[in-house]
């Protein structure tokens, strides 16, 4: 049962001002091209609102940063998206702001101005053309101003996981000697019978590289249920 009485009616109070503040805040700061997309932009999600006390746009998750993220996407239909992709795009949007959140408290992990360029660079070839690429941003009416805001939170997010958990993943020679036993040279001969396979000291590198990958992803997922369990996150329209 809720408990109404003494200080949680006021704090819930505050909370719900101060994310009603932060929709007319962000209504009144739409661009002209952004209304021309879709009007006024419609407001799906806040990530912290009433938590943090200065988190500008990266508490806020609208219809327009659903639609920029599956035109990053490869293959990801843009025209009438699927309430699927918009869903699988919001989930993913909530955990990049749950790190952004966490990384902007480390002002020394801002990406310079040439690693948002080669992040981008990278981030095109992973489309057929670079015209094709160029296609999907005018349709969702993401501006090369954005793109680059874009690819800075995610260069951000990209450091503090390297910065929490990368530095400190320890492999061991077990693990890679186990791996190179029980799964490398296994898949291997059923992928490409007669194929030589490489020694556990040719396999090293790579084998130790895919483990430290998987405990960097174990751990992210972990840090993600824990953070999602304590977040504030308030959905406002579904999709």
């Amino acid at each position: 049962m809720n408990n109404w009485t003494g200080s949680v009616l006021p704090s819930a109070v505050c909370r719900l001002l101060f994310v009603l503040l932060l929709l007319t805040a962000h209504c009144s700061l739409l661009t002209g091209g952004a209304r021309a997309q879709q009007g006024v932009d419609k407001m799906v999600a806040t990530v912290n609102a009433g938590v943090l006390q200065e988190c500008r746009e990266v508490c806020l998750i609208t219809y327009s940063d659903l639609l920029w993220q599956l035109a990053l996407q490869p293959n990801t239909p843009l025209d009438n998206p699927k309430s699927e992709d918009l869903n699988r795009a919001l989930s993913l949007i909530i955990d990049q702001r749950l790190i952004l959140q966490e990384a902007e408290k480390l002002p020394t992990l801002a990406p310079t101005d040439k690693e948002i360029s080669d992040e981008r660079d990278e981030l095109v070839k992973e489309f057929p053309s670079q015209a094709e690429f160029q296609q999907r941003l005018l349709k969702v009416g993401l501006t090369s101003d954005k793109l680059a805001e874009i690819l800075d939170q995610r260069e951000r997010i990209e450091k503090y996981l390297d910065f929490r958990f990368r530095n400190f993943v320890v492999i061991t020679q077990k693990e890679i000697a186990d791996y190179y036993k029980d799964v490398y040279v296994p898949r291997l001969r059923s992928r490409a019978p007669g194929r030589i396979v490489p020694t556990l000291e040719e396999a090293h590198g790579d084998i130790e590289k895919i483990l430290t990958e998987a405990k960097i992803e174990s751990d992210t997922d972990a840090f993600l249920d824990s953070t999602r369990e304590r977040a504030e996150i308030v959905m406002l329209n579904p999709v």
